[in-house]
């Protein structure tokens, strides 16, 4: 039997049992956006009203995050101008990832509350996921893995790299 380690699934799983709705001292945006330490923490991109972080558990790779820099929950508490530049990074990271990795689709969305699947419900997070022909086979189905063929380190470094870059 073969076996692909993924050793780095451990940590998801075991913080995921923990407290039912972290608050903003349990939030692990807030806490890198208080660091200086944006590559360890996978922040990617820091804005007036919103950040970018790399998904420490990607669906697939170059997986993003956008986030406002404040923790709310709602969508109704954020401002207009949050909402706005919100929407510009989400095309802003659109860019990036066709210029660098060519993807041939997306799946852009946001999940409001645990039960619709938000792993963070206090802080509003959309998700950008690119999506390449062939990228679901037959892992997932039949074994409940993922194969990630890039490193977040490398990943991170190379978008990092060539931001505010002309396409």
């Amino acid at each position: 039997m073969d076996r692909l380690w993924a050793p780095w699934r451990h940590s998801y799983i075991a913080v995921a049992s923990q407290k039912p709705d972290a608050g903003i001292d349990d939030c692990f945006m807030c806490r890198g956006l208080g660091q200086q330490a944006d590559r360890e923490n996978l922040l990617l991109q820091r804005r007036r009203a919103s950040a970018v972080f790399l998904n420490r558990f990607p669906y697939n790779n170059g997986h993003l995050l956008v986030a406002p820099l404040a923790h709310k929950a709602r969508l109704q508490d954020l401002t207009a101008d949050e909402a706005m530049e919100i929407q510009t990074t989400l095309a802003d990271m659109v860019t990036l990832l066709e210029r660098t990795m060519q993807p041939e689709g997306f799946n852009i969305g946001l999940n409001l509350g645990r039960v619709s699947g938000a792993g963070v419900p206090g802080h509003l997070h959309w998700h950008i996921v690119p999506r390449w022909n062939g990228d679901t086979n037959f892992m997932p189905v039949l074994s409940d893995t993922k194969v990630i063929v890039q490193s977040l380190e490398s990943l991170y470094d190379l978008l990092h790299g060539l931001q505010g870059r002309d396409a």
